[in-house]
């Protein structure tokens, strides 16, 4: 099991690409130029920031990728989400949470239904138990900020009641990584879920089976 680090008093978790496989994989690259183009004022970070419908990111999607030379409707788009569960990434929350406090920051969208609104069906359809394990989920959807401003991750902190430079924060992208850094926090990005593992228990000071 290991000696917890005194140290650490919170463990944070992206979701999309940390629990699951990346939700982004079955995205082109032409849908990747979409979306990386003007990041923080195009369509879909005004989705994920929950500053437009689906009915309008549907048009302005559409408008971006025909200006950038084959349009496509934003509803297609929405279609490719998807993501399997890694289990032993959730034994490994499981354990932290023996141990740490542990919460999700996630970028994310709305459902298509508000009546379906709830931890289970906000941006996976099958998310099994992992969101009740939470102590603190902090969405982009519903805080109407996302990754990689850093008031979400003070969101985070303030809600599970821990200073930056007490959390580890798991995340798939670099580019959400360095704010959570810059604050203080120990930071681990997770390409292949093993190597992230053992850096986590390198962090944590737990041993994961």
């Amino acid at each position: 099991m290991g000696r917890p680090n005194p140290n650490i008093h919170a463990v944070l978790w992206d979701f999309g690409g940390v629990f699951t496989s990346s939700p982004f994989e079955a995205f082109n690259d032409f849908i990747r130029t979409v979306n990386s183009t003007n990041p923080d004022e195009n369509a879909w970070s005004k989705l994920e920031a929950n500053a437009v419908s689906r009915e309008e990111f549907d048009g302005l999607f559409h408008d971006e990728s025909r200006a950038l030379g084959h349009a496509v409707r934003g509803a297609e788009v929405l279609t490719l989400l998807s993501g399997q569960l890694r289990p032993r990434m959730i034994n490994v929350l499981a354990t932290c949470k023996q141990h740490f406090k542990v919460g999700c920051i996630t970028n994310n969208i709305k459902p298509a239904s508000t009546e379906q609104n709830t931890a289970a069906t906000r941006q996976f359809t099958d998310t099994g138990p992992v969101m009740d394990m939470f102590d603190v989920i902090v969405e982009s959807s519903i805080e109407g900020v996302r990754k990689p401003n850093p008031r979400i991750y003070e969101i985070a902190c303030e809600r599970i009641g821990v200073e930056a430079n007490h959390c580890v924060f798991l995340d798939d992208l670099g580019i959400n990584l360095k704010p959570a850094r810059a604050m203080g926090m120990t930071t681990i990005k997770v390409v292949d879920p093993d190597d992230a593992i053992l850096e986590l228990e390198e962090a944590t000071g737990l041993r994961f089976d």
